[in-house]
């Protein structure tokens, strides 16, 4: 148990997504497909990315980092989930704060992760002569960082502040993962600090990416419109589709399950909503960057080619 929280309880019960053992099965290989789904597109595009020097280019530096964090999130919880249909839903007290603060900085990190992108593309539409120079190895290798500090520094504030509360009757979480909001309904003493945190870190999360992304985008929406050629609207309309999509999907998601949570008796409920922006998205992502994309599918074309003849 951590140092300084007093808690007696030592483990947490996961109540999963459904209590009746007549969906348990189905429910495992469901999820189990959406997960080996997810592993073997997000793994395949890194590999794909990682072995192709056509696509080393910031977009796709962007694009690995993000099916990297997707796929690391999946695993963050979804084993566990698994196990879950099948077995007893017990984690530790240390594995929950452990998949707490892994959930929290991954989810973090690819809020700016996708802000990066948006910057990218706005550079690349904007300011086609300065791409090279603006988006330098050095300045994207920054931007990862930053997204990945700004995850970590996101992550310790929930996880930290959910380490000073005492958890001491029931230890039942009604989610299938440690999320802050099911486990703050457990506390036994005042939660308003972590209330305060929560709303904080979110907040920030979500104006800073939110207005980052519009900004961008309401930049390059003024930019193409200034391309007299159609075929030249197309050709730009088509670079960003992908990650308007993604960014679509991703922050839809995420605000559809909180505003649910929000409404009162329907704590329990969000764990259904959650299902979207946990498993869905992670699974969707590759595919929503390989089907739409020239550059992806001409690269697996030449992968598949050497590694078959």
């Amino acid at each position: 148990m951590a140092a300084g929280n007093t808690s007696s309880v030592t483990e947490f019960i996961l109540a999963g997504l459904t209590d009746k053992p007549g969906l348990q099965l189905p429910l495992f290989f469901l999820f189990l497909g959406i997960y080996v789904f997810t592993v073997v597109g997000n793994l395949g595009l890194i590999t794909l990315i990682g072995l192709n020097s056509s696509l080393h280019t910031p977009m796709y530096f962007f694009l690995f980092n993000l099916s990297f964090i997707d796929l690391c999130y999946s695993c963050v919880f979804t084993p566990k989930m698994l196990n879950d249909f099948v077995s007893e839903n017990i984690i530790s007290f240390v594995g929950c704060m452990t998949q707490l603060f892994f959930f929290c900085f991954f989810v973090n990190s690819e809020c700016y992760v996708l802000v990066a992108m948006a910057y990218d593309r706005y550079v690349a539409i904007c300011k086609p002569l300065l791409y090279t120079v603006t988006m330098s190895p050095q300045v994207c290798a920054l931007l990862m960082f930053s997204s990945y500090m700004a995850g970590f520094a996101g992550a310790m504030a929930h996880t930290g502040s959910m380490l000073r509360l005492s958890f001491c009757h029931s230890n039942v979480i009604d989610h299938y993962l440690c999320e802050v909001l099911p486990l703050l309904q457990l506390s036994c003493t005042s939660t308003r600090f972590n209330g305060l945190v929560f709303s904080i870190v979110v907040g920030v999360v979500i104006v800073t990416s939110s207005v980052s992304i519009f900004i961008s985008y309401a930049l390059i929406l003024r930019s193409i419109l200034r391309i007299p050629s159609a075929e030249g609207r197309a050709k730009a309309f088509s670079t960003c589709g992908s990650h308007v999509l993604a960014v679509a999907l991703f922050f839809g998601s995420g605000a559809f399950t909180y505003l649910t949570t929000s409404l009162p008796g329907s704590v329990g409920q969000s764990r259904y909503a959650s299902v979207f922006y946990t498993n869905v998205v992670p699974m969707l992502n590759p595919l929503i960057y390989s089907l739409r994309n020239k550059d992806v599918k001409l690269a697996l074309g030449k992968t598949l080619k050497r590694v078959l003849f």
